[in-house]
């Protein structure tokens, strides 16, 4: 319905008591207003649909964090079953370390005539070692590979060093190998010769043999990686001499897997 406008002359004051309504104010001409109820405005863009912008990347971090997941667990199952084995093998073949222990000491090339004017002496020894090796183990044998060293020390002096021969121990086998050992230009300062030689003349000279070996383990038509042994003995002999007799010995055994 079309709303009357009145003349800019006339007063509304002049139409009696009647108030009216006060004037809407009038559209620039080309505009036009249209009016809505409010209880169909909606809001644009939906929350819904504002919020895909906003997490974009998340299908792609799914992604990355369910291969972690993945990879976190395969390698939880493939330790599982890593000691798995190993106990399985344990309780078959029941796993005993190897015993090492040295037989005889046969020593040449040491020179006592050590004049007094001389501050240090240069000599090269020679030591045939016989070492004892025992496999007390019933269902595994022990390949002694390449690699080997053999080494005597006297006061952390390294006297001479070699090599153990490559060889296969069966089960419940007893070994003697003996093994030559060399040395040469070694120093003995006068200070250790005349230790050396209060030993010598007392019969008690503290020896010290390092052995160690590359082995391979064999269980049953199984064999494993190489296992390093390491041997270390401590030895009192009466004299170094080819007819040294060993008075006393201790020897401890540990394996590097």
């Amino acid at each position: 319905m079309s709303e009357r406008v009145h003349p800019a002359g006339d007063s509304p004051s002049t139409s009696g008591n009647r108030t009216q309504a006060p004037e809407k104010p009038v559209p620039p001409p080309g505009a036009y207003v249209i009016q809505v109820p409010k209880d169909q405005i909606y809001r644009y863009p939906p929350q819904e649909k504002s919020g895909r912008h906003q997490t974009g990347r998340k299908p792609r971090r799914n992604c990355c964090c369910r291969c972690l997941c993945w990879t976190i667990g395969l390698l939880l199952l493939l330790v599982i079953l890593a000691a798995a084995t190993v106990a399985i093998l344990y309780l078959i073949f029941r796993p005993k370390i190897p015993e090492y222990s040295v037989e005889s000491l046969s020593i040449k090339g040491f020179n006592f005539n050590f004049s007094s004017d001389q501050t240090s002496l240069t000599f090269s020894p020679e030591i045939d070692v016989s070492v004892r090796a025992e496999n007390p183990n019933g269902k595994i044998g022990i390949y002694y590979e390449k690699g080997s060293s053999v080494s005597v020390f006297y006061s952390d002096l390294e006297l001479c060093n070699g090599v153990l021969p490559v060889f296969y121990q069966g089960t419940k086998n007893v070994t003697v190998f003996r093994t030559a050992l060399t040395g040469e230009g070694v120093l003995l300062t006068g200070a250790l010769h005349g230790t050396l030689a209060a030993q010598q003349r007392k019969g008690e000279i503290p020896l010290e043999l390092d052995l160690r070996v590359p082995v391979k383990v064999k269980f049953g038509a199984v064999k494993t990686w190489t296992i390093t042994v390491k041997v270390r003995c401590g030895l009192t002999v009466n004299k170094l001499a080819e007819d040294s007799r060993i008075i006393s010995k201790t020897c401890k055994v540990k394996v590097d897997v």
